[in-house]
């Protein structure tokens, strides 16, 4: 079972890393422009948004949204932390192992030939740090490609600075 006090924990550390590598990709000329890495932002922020918006029983209606920038993704990315807390914040227990049911299960089912098993909304806030994890890997590697320099966003790091709080640019 996943519990509250994990999920805090990983949430904060993912806002930390995010607003880490939104600091990275604006400091860079090359990194603003590159399309491959706002692909991988713009993919990292929807699914963030997408559980939120599954969590709370809303339609997932203009997902993925148009940005005329990389600032307009960053600041839409930054709005969902406040969003995502207020709404993890205020579930019971109960309602945090309750199965949830995501409208993309067909796709799964299709992909991976059988059914998913049933998730409750704990696992999928996990599934979801679990995600932003793997991808800012993707956009740290993307920046190093650029000749940008990636932030350095473990876990791990995040522990032992303190449990820092996010520095969006």
């Amino acid at each position: 079972m996943v519990n509250r006090e994990t999920l805090n924990d990983l949430f904060r550390q993912m806002e930390w890393a995010d607003a880490a590598v939104w600091t990275a990709v604006l400091a860079s000329p090359a990194a603003v422009e590159d399309k491959k890495l706002r692909e991988y932002l713009t993919h990292l922020h929807v699914v963030q948004r997408a559980f939120l918006l599954v969590w709370r029983g809303e339609p997932l209606t203009g997902l993925p949204p148009e940005f005329s920038d990389a600032q307009a993704l960053m600041n839409w990315s930054r709005d969902y932390y406040s969003q995502a807390f207020a709404h993890l914040d205020a579930l019971s227990d109960g309602e945090l192992n309750q199965p949830l049911a995501l409208p993309w299960s067909a796709m799964l089912e299709a992909r991976l030939g059988r059914p998913p098993a049933p998730t409750t909304k704990a696992e999928t806030a996990l599934q979801v740090a679990m995600h932003s994890t793997y991808h800012r890997g993707q956009i740290n590697a993307r920046l190093r490609e650029i000749g940008a320099e990636p932030p350095l966003v473990d876990y791990i790091v995040w522990l032992w600075q303190g449990r820092p709080a996010p520095v969006w640019p």
